[in-house]
């Protein structure tokens, strides 16, 4: 699952926290931030799309995940790039 479906996710109250790469594409991120703001959730900084695709387990670049709540029994969703 991609950037939308942690979009999704964030507007339904279903994420525990999101992670956002510093060097992904301001247009791409700015409503995965926007969104996590406006509900209070945490926001982790990722230094470089790689290294976050990296810390998802994937071989591409990543420009959000998001961690969804336990109660919501989701995998992580991750923006490939």
């Amino acid at each position: 699952m991609g950037r939308r479906e942690t979009e999704k996710r964030l507007a339904r109250g279903e994420c525990e926290r999101v992670y956002v790469a510093r060097d992904a594409d301001p247009r791409v991120v700015a409503d995965v931030i926007r969104l996590a703001t406006d509900a209070g959730v945490e926001i982790v900084w990722a230094d470089t799309m790689r290294e976050l695709g990296r810390a998802c387990g994937i071989d591409v670049g990543a420009s959000v995940a998001g961690l969804p709540r336990a109660s919501s029994g989701a995998d992580t969703n991750v923006e490939e790039e």
